[in-house]
Order: C-alpha cells, then structure tokens, then sequence
C-alpha cells in the first residue's frame, strides 16, 4: 500500500473522532455552525496524521484528539468578536466578585469591581454587546423582548444594554438619591410625595434631586473614558 494510501486511510479512520469532537463542543458554544467546528477539525486531523511520529509512545488517536480540539478552539476564537483580554478580565473580575459575594454575603456593586481593577466595567460592556442573540435559542436569563414585532430588534437589544448601563450607573449613587431616582422616574412619583415617603422637606428631597442627576453625569462621563 502507498505512502498517500495509508495517509487517507488513517484520515477516514478518525474522521468519527472529528465529529464526536465538533458535537461536544457544539453543546459548550451552541452559536457556532457544527460544520464550520468539523472544518476547522479536519484542518487539526490532517496536521495530526501528517505530523505523527509512533516512537514518541503516544497513539495517534490521542495525538490527534490534542490537534483537532485546538484547531476548532482557534476557529471559536477567530470568530469571537469580543478580545481575549477583554474576556479574561471579565472572567478574572467575575471570579474575585463571587468570592466577595460569599465572604460578605452581598454581591459587590459594578462601581466597586471597577476600583478594584480598572476597566472591568468596559469589559463587560464588550462582552455583553459581542453576545450572539440566536432566533433559534431562548434569551439569556433576565431578558425579553416587547410583543409589538413592529420594533425593530436591534433597537430592542439596544434599549436592553442602555438600561443595564443605567441600572449600573444608579447603583452608584448614594441610598437616598438612589430612592429619589427610583422613585420619581421609574415609579412617576412627584418630588412633593417623595419628600412625604421619606419624611424630609420638598426642599431637601429638590436638592438631592439635583445632586443625583449630577453625580449621574459625572459617573456615566467617568465610564465612557
């Protein structure tokens, strides 16, 4: 049998490890297309089999096993619109706010991730934003989407971001402005009820008006830099 022979042999051999390979990590990355997972594959298969040398003491098929995860994983990553950095630091940030969370028994603010390592809070936007939203898959936990199919859904996933950030920005504030924001926005509750529900004068529920919509400002200026 030829040299070239023996070669396709080995390659249809483990053809079938390629495609148990590409459905498992098509379960862990479910936006990604199965047969870009099975080309990138085959790119690994045909470098392992090429590449093989037996009295190293391994099997080919784990060698190849090696060389067809990574060559799929550098397919994942290329199409990955979001930096590897920008991912580690949310990984990274996200690990150190659950440990935080478990000593303290509260999940540590946005703002306060960011003092502890700066720019955790654009990293998280990047991450969000590079999000596949697949018409095939349920929303991620959290999210929905208007009934009124007339709205264009970009704008929608859009609004969702921009209430986040918001949301973000508010939790910075200090509890009582946080209350009159909540409040007088999101519930339509006059400063002169809300001066009533906090049992302070509409003078000083004005001026903490005034303050958080400043402080607002300022935090959201700071997050754009």
């Amino acid at each position: 049998m030829s040299e070239a022979c023996e070669r396709d042999d080995r390659v249809h051999e483990l053809l079938p490890l390629a495609r148990r390979l590409a459905r498992r990590l098509k379960r862990l990355v479910p936006h990604f297309d199965l047969d870009d997972l099975m080309s990138d594959g085959c790119v690994g298969l045909l470098r392992a089999v090429d590449s093989f040398d037996p009295h190293r003491g391994t099997k080919l098929e784990e060698y190849a096993r090696r060389l067809i995860v990574g060559a799929m994983l550098n397919g994942v990553r290329r199409m990955d619109p979001v930096s590897e950095r920008a991912r580690r630091i949310v990984r990274d940030g996200e690990n150190e706010r659950y440990a935080l969370a478990a000593q303290r028994g509260e999940v540590p603010s946005t703002d306060e991730m960011e003092r502890r390592r700066p720019g955790y809070r654009r990293a998280v936007a990047a991450a969000y934003r590079g999000q596949p939203l697949s018409l095939d898959a349920p929303l991620p936990i959290g999210e929905s989407l208007a009934g009124d199919w007339r709205e264009d859904p970009a704008r929608i996933v859009e609004q969702r971001a921009e209430r986040r950030h918001l949301d973000a920005l508010i939790d910075g504030l200090h509890p009582r402005q946080r209350q009159i924001v909540l409040l007088h926005y999101f519930n339509e509750t006059s400063l002169r009820t809300v001066s009533k529900r906090l049992a302070i004068s509409p003078q000083r529920a004005s001026q903490l008006h005034l303050s958080a919509i400043a402080n607002l400002k300022r935090l959201a200026q700071s997050a754009a830099r």
